[in-house]
């Protein structure tokens, strides 16, 4: 039988693990892919090919003992740049669902609820429909490709070695956490100040007529509004997020020093 010695281990490892590392992290966090809908025998068998299709494409990799500290801090520096990549990504798709919290909570939508199959969690069944549709939009714009591109690209740009990112890097993925909120706030503009209004025109009628039960007429008013204004509003959403993809892969590619 053929005999194996470290340095072929070794070199195995540099080949195949490094890379697979920082795929199967970005794999496990990012949109779709990385949610409780797709086994995890799927996921790892999805990073394996994808490794297996990169590695004879990329530039040649530094040789550490497969056993050594070195290589441990390596495999989870590759870990962790594919963990933010996927992220950054994750964190688009949340933008429509923060938008759908702040919509049901002014619509008085969010005493409607259901288990979001992708977290495990309750959410708001406007929060969902929002989520449902930006899923479909980056499937259709091809998202899933052209992250797997950039990510063979980035072994490139930011090779595979002791060094990964920086703090500087951190403190940019920090800050497009903040633009989320702000992106939120902008979708869920329209709606909240639709309601405003008509909460305003509510409190009129109660000063100008107290007899009324206003609790009883307001409530399904605010609901019904709410609903109208998120059919007209739907089609803009999809192009604000088409919109938001085009800034998310500008944003990974200065991540990965790209551009």
């Amino acid at each position: 039988m053929p005999e194996i010695d470290a340095i072929e281990v070794s070199h195995w490892v540099a080949r195949y693990f490094y890379p697979f590392a920082r795929i199967a992290g970005m794999l496990m966090v990012m949109p779709l892919i990385g949610t409780l809908m797709v086994p995890q025998r799927i996921r790892l068998m999805l990073a394996v090919g994808i490794t297996m299709v990169v590695v004879p494409v990329l530039p040649p990799f530094p040789h550490v003992d497969a056993l050594s500290l070195a290589s441990l801090i390596i495999v989870l520096q590759q870990l962790l740049i594919g963990i933010a990549l996927g992220f950054v990504v994750e964190l688009v798709t949340q933008v429509f669902v923060i938008a759908g919290q702040l919509i049901a909570m002014q619509t008085g939508l969010g005493i409607a609820t259901t288990v979001d199959p992708s977290q495990g969690a309750s959410v708001v069944v406007i929060s969902q429909w929002l989520l449902f549709m930006v899923s479909l939009v980056f499937l259709s714009l091809n998202g899933h490709l052209v992250m797997i591109e950039i990510l063979a690209d980035s072994f490139r740009t930011l090779p595979v070695g002791l060094t990964g990112f920086g703090p500087e890097t951190f403190g940019l993925i920090v800050s497009w956490s903040g633009w989320m909120f702000a992106a939120a706030l902008v979708i869920s503009l329209p709606a909240m100040t639709a309601l405003l209004i008509v909460n305003l025109a509510f409190g009129v009628m109660t000063r100008a007529a107290p007899q009324l039960n206003i609790f009883a007429l307001g409530f399904p008013v605010t609901m019904i509004v709410g609903l109208f204004i998120l059919w007209l509003t739907l089609g803009d959403m999809a192009q604000s997020f088409q919109g938001y993809m085009d800034t998310l892969f500008e944003f990974i590619k200065k991540l990965t020093e790209l551009s």
